[in-house]
């Protein structure tokens, strides 16, 4: 019994300083660069929206990023009818957990969460999406070395090519894909950057609003420092 409460206790610590010795790469940031959002929703319908949803979202908030409404339903819209739906996937959750065992989780605030878990967010999702490897002993026959033993298969593999695992347990090319090694990245940035902005689209304006409250507060706290000086001047 006091070994199954330590190992409980000790859980949360032998996780974190397991995901500590992953290196990630730094995620570009793209936010604000309204065509590389765009590239990165395309990526997100056609790839992900296929198994994950992103039911806390809908369709018309795409066009803050430059679209207009014909051009969100004509190109983005392929699971709903309405520009006010929210980004469901096609199958249900009943048919998912039969199909893949478990139902694939909601992207909607997956890079949040991504945050909130492990302090990397962007960082942690741009390698993931990079280091999958094939490992026939997996069900789906992927791997990766980011999250192990994962469940999902890599959807991208015709673009990136075919990774594997040398000697050193390093990564390497063994089938090149449809992409560049470069062009592959910034696909995948423009992907991250994306669900960046899903997970919280005002992020900049609260940031902005946030330092020009910031500023008003250190304006009004010079005209209140000098209001005081000349009340207090003459009061010895």
């Amino acid at each position: 019994m006091k070994k199954l409460l330590a190992a409980l206790l000790f859980a949360p610590a032998l996780a974190l300083a397991s995901g500590a010795a992953i290196h990630l790469d730094r995620a570009p940031n793209v936010q604000g660069d309204n065509a590389a959002l765009q590239s990165g929703a395309r990526t997100f319908v056609n790839y992900c929206l296929n198994c994950h949803g992103a039911s806390f979202a809908r369709y018309s908030r795409l066009t803050e990023l430059g679209l207009t409404e014909q051009q969100v339903r004509d190109n983005l819209m392929f699971t709903a009818e309405k520009i006010g739906e929210t980004m469901r996937v096609a199958a249900r959750p009943d048919e998912q957990k039969r199909w893949f065992g478990a139902a694939p989780p909601d992207l909607t605030l997956i890079a949040r969460a991504r945050s909130s878990a492990d302090g990397s967010g962007a960082d942690w999702l741009y390698t993931y999406l990079r280091s999958f490897y094939v490992d026939e002993k997996r069900p789906t026959g992927w791997n990766n070395v980011v999250f192990e033993n994962v469940g999902m298969p890599h959807v991208l593999w015709q673009l990136q090519g075919v990774q594997g695992l040398n000697k050193d347990h390093k990564l390497e090319l063994l089938v090149p894909g449809s992409l560049s090694a470069a062009e592959y990245d910034k696909l995948i940035g423009d992907l991250v950057g994306f669900m960046v902005w899903l997970a919280e689209p005002h992020a900049g304006f609260r940031q902005n609003l946030g330092l020009g409250v910031l500023a008003f507060l250190v304006v009004f706290f010079g005209f209140a420092y000098a209001l005081k000086k000349a009340y207090w001047k003459d009061v010895k």
